[in-house]
């Protein structure tokens, strides 16, 4: 058979970039700096570790964050309401702003993602209800931006939600649309939105990394990003590392982590608390904001949090390392 020498050529190209791919694939960690050298790893990857407020032992947040320092996590991502039960109180995070400025003055821990706390949701089929989640969000999108945070991350839309928006093109097309101004607002107080994909249980309309990036690129705004979770991703990816690499560095923003059967803390759930797949794609495509602890303790055993959030910060740097 007559080989045309253009094919040729591209099918050579094409075979070399397939044997780099799995050279990058299979590394150990002992080849980590030839795939470095080589152009496999961003060498501006960081494994930055976080905790929610809530995950870090201690009565108040000062002992929080000393036990955070103590370890080296440098950090905190906290919720854009709390809410207090008995007269139903709700303070969002620019009411919080100073303390936590005072708090963290001093300290090697910066605020990392603001998690949700947002009111109503934005494919509610009642205007009302969106007009809710968009004036919520943008309060807390004000202390996120005088925080120095990453970003305030948002679901469009939780199972239980309803009535909701039908998952149509014209119901994608409305949500772009509503987040090019929400991305525009946060770019005006320096930070951003935050997609995160979520299992099936919990939402249908956004369940995998992938799907977020690609809203972010057609919102066509640099205030719209996306996130993955290790554990809505344990059940909606096919690969840790793929769903990272089809976001890039361009779209993910920030990454949740905890244990892959019962979302507790990493390691509570063994050797299924694997993460090195993942951690080779952000790697690759030099990731460098959070990896931030989102994850309980199991409440029929006896669990020390503080020893459990110590070992679950050293697997993830030795996982990290064998990435």
């Amino acid at each position: 058979m007559a080989i045309n020498r253009r094919n040729f050529i591209r099918a050579s190209l094409g075979s070399a970039a397939l044997a780099s791919l799995a050279a990058c694939s299979n590394a150990s960690a002992s080849s980590q700096k030839a795939l470095v050298n080589n152009g496999c790893y961003d060498p501006s990857a960081r494994l930055n570790i976080s905790l929610q407020e809530g995950v870090a032992p201690g009565e108040t947040l000062a002992e929080k964050l000393d036990f955070m320092e103590k370890i080296g996590v440098t950090g905190l991502e906290i919720s854009g309401r709390v809410s207090r039960r008995d007269d139903k109180t709700v303070k969002y995070l620019p009411e919080r702003v100073e303390e936590l400025k005072k708090a963290l003055s001093g300290r090697n821990i910066k605020i990392s993602a603001i998690c949700a706390g947002f009111s109503g949701f934005i494919l509610s089929e009642d205007e009302k209800v969106r007009q809710e989640c968009i004036d919520s969000m943008n309060e807390i999108i004000k202390g996120a931006g005088a925080l120095g945070s990453v970003g305030v991350i948002i679901v469009p839309a939780f199972n239980r939600q309803e009535p909701c928006k039908p998952h149509t093109a014209e119901t994608r097309t409305f949500l772009c649309e509503e987040f090019k101004k929400m991305g525009d607002f946060a770019l005006q107080h320096n930070t951003t939105v935050i997609f995160e994909p979520l299992n099936r249980r919990e939402a249908h309309y956004l369940r995998q990394v992938a799907d977020a990036a690609s809203l972010c690129r057609d919102t066509a705004c640099e205030g719209v990003k996306c996130m993955g979770d290790f554990w809505h991703m344990t059940w909606e990816e096919t690969s840790d590392k793929g769903a990272f690499l089809s976001a890039g560095k361009k779209y993910l923003q920030h990454v949740h982590v905890a244990s892959r059967k019962n979302r507790w803390i990493p390691g509570l759930d063994g050797d299924a608390d694997n993460y090195i797949d993942g951690f080779q794609g952000l790697k690759m495509i030099g990731y460098d904001k959070y990896v931030s602890f989102e994850c309980g303790v199991p409440r029929d055993r006896e669990v020390d949090r503080a020893a459990a959030v110590t070992a679950a910060v050293q697997l993830l740097r030795d996982q990290w390392e064998q990435a």
